[in-house]
């Protein structure tokens, strides 16, 4: 069995997708189980030795960080703590999300300056590996003193407490701790605080939805080359001269793609008799491009932060140091989530673009894209469901970032609210499937108008088999199936596309 060792080596994003689809078992490096236990024995000691309140070691949390507790009560302070703050509600974290959380919290408490047990991070590592799956909620971050209340859900079976999933079925922690043989961890001073404390729930849901966008920002020019052919389009926009001379990252790589999808292609060879298309088809590269350079930004952002010390207080064993700072807020985030809310809105945004050009009975395409229309509206409709998605996105993707709600008596009087740009950002991207599920349902039905013409190779090959799914329409009919079988079709497309 395979076997990837925490802090070996930086985690990049490769990484993750590498542990998300071929489930390696995780294990310790030495270098992670001699960080934790240097830690932890440095904070016993600075407990036992020094009488200066710690913060969140020897004092309350919060606004009740002036109250000190004694040495007696500090593994009750912290399980008090863990209960108090699974405060969550709403809809359930996606089980994939919830096994990034788990994933980036062992990551994080590996580095030793945390204080955590030992045997608390293999308890979390047992909860991967055996594909136990926490029950966390959605709602009750504010994403500054960390993602306290998902990360209070994520942690609870730790102590006998909270809910989980184990091979699809629901038990307490009680019950799965039972079934699989776990005691239940009997916290010490600092680590139901190192456990709550940090932005895995942020940072799980932005690693999985960049890993998402990446995929589809290039599955964004795919579509749009089906649709550019489909439309008769001119290809000249595409060429690489244009975009030399103004050359941003992403827009020469969409430009690339594009012409790569086309190549081949028997209708975008063939003279056209308009000198200009509309910018949803000629500012492709632009427009894709700019979300493609956000995307990398935000990719640039996460890395960072899930080989990143989260908690607090952070402690520094060498310099003898414990200091309560404020590393757990989100705002480097909750940034990067509005941002990357933005760039995929744009990308279904035009995408609709494309759908209204396609039926707006252009280039010798019949209105709405049936052979009687009048007495069928064809493909009237499927516009309508795109431009209503397209509304919500928008709505959508104003930021979360900017807000701020003080807490804690006012000790924590800024925060990030990045918690809700990250499930914010789930919905977008979301619903940019959806949008791109519908510009190739209108797409593939304009490309049969174009026969005997062939679009390239790979065109024919993808919607050959999208017509096994989605037949062509002769006649009005049903309509919402054929969509949903385009949002699936979409979702397997993707596949395609593998992350770099």
């Amino acid at each position: 069995m395979e076997v990837y060792k925490i802090l070996s080596k930086p985690l990049t994003f490769k990484d993750v997708h590498y542990i998300l689809s071929e489930s390696p078992k995780l294990e310790l490096s030495k270098e992670a189980v001699a960080n934790i236990k240097k830690c932890r024995e440095y904070l016993d000691n600075k407990v036992k030795n020094n009488p200066t309140p710690i913060y969140g070691v020897t004092t309350g949390f919060g606004s009740l960080c002036n109250t000190s507790v004694g040495e007696e009560d500090l593994g009750k302070l912290q399980e008090n703590l863990m209960k108090s703050h699974a405060c969550g509600i709403g809809e359930e974290v996606p089980q994939e999300i919830v096994r990034l959380m788990l994933l980036l919290k062992i990551q994080s408490l590996s580095y030793g300056h945390s204080g955590v047990q030992l045997e608390t991070v293999q308890r979390l590592i047992d909860l991967f590996n055996n594909n136990v799956y926490p029950i966390v909620y959605q709602q009750g971050s504010l994403g500054a003193s960390g993602d306290l209340a998902p990360l209070a859900h994520l942690c609870l079976p730790l102590i006998d407490l909270g809910e989980v999933y184990y091979k699809g079925e629901r038990y307490t922690g009680k019950e799965i701790n039972k079934k699989l043989h776990f005691k239940p961890i009997k916290l010490k001073s600092k680590e139901g605080l190192a456990l709550l404390n940090g932005t895995q729930f942020m940072s799980a849901y932005g690693t999985y939805l960049v890993m998402k966008a990446q995929k589809l920002a290039v599955l964004s020019d795919f579509i749009g080359a089906i649709s550019l052919d489909a439309f008769n389009g001119r290809i000249e926009p595409f060429y690489e001269q244009v975009h030399m001379v103004r050359a941003h990252e992403g827009q020469l790589a969409t430009a690339q793609n594009i012409m790569q999808f086309l190549d081949g292609s028997e209708i975008i060879k063939q003279e056209k008799k308009h000198v200009q298309d509309p910018y949803s088809f000629r500012c492709m590269p632009q427009v894709h491009g700019a979300s493609k350079d956000a995307i990398n930004y935000v990719q640039d952002v996460f890395e960072t932060e899930i080989n990143s010390v989260t908690d607090n207080p952070t402690v520094f064993p060498d310099e003898d140091m414990v200091i309560s700072a404020g590393n757990f807020h989100g705002q480097p985030l909750a940034i990067s989530l509005d941002f990357l809310s933005i760039a995929m809105a744009e990308l279904g945004n035009i995408s609709e673009r494309r759908i209204y050009q396609l039926i707006d009975g252009k280039h010798d395409l019949p209105p709405f894209l049936v052979a009687k229309p009048g007495l069928n509206s064809g493909f009237m409709i499927p516009q309508y469901t795109a431009a209503s998605i397209v509304n919500l996105n928008k709505s959508l993707t104003m930021p979360c970032s900017t807000d701020s709600v003080p807490s804690s008596q006012g000790q924590e009087d800024h925060v990030s609210m990045g918690a809700n740009a990250a499930t914010k950002c789930y919905r977008v991207i979301d619903n940019v499937e959806k949008i791109f599920g519908i510009e190739l349902f209108n797409a593939a039905q304009a490309l049969e108008f174009r026969r005997p013409l062939k679009s390239s190779p790979l065109i024919e090959q993808v919607v050959s088999q999208y017509k096994e799914v989605v037949p062509f329409i002769e006649n009005d009919s049903v309509m919402y199936d054929k969509i949903q079988y385009s949002v699936e079709f979409i979702k397997e497309l993707e596949n395609w596309f593998e992350f770099e």
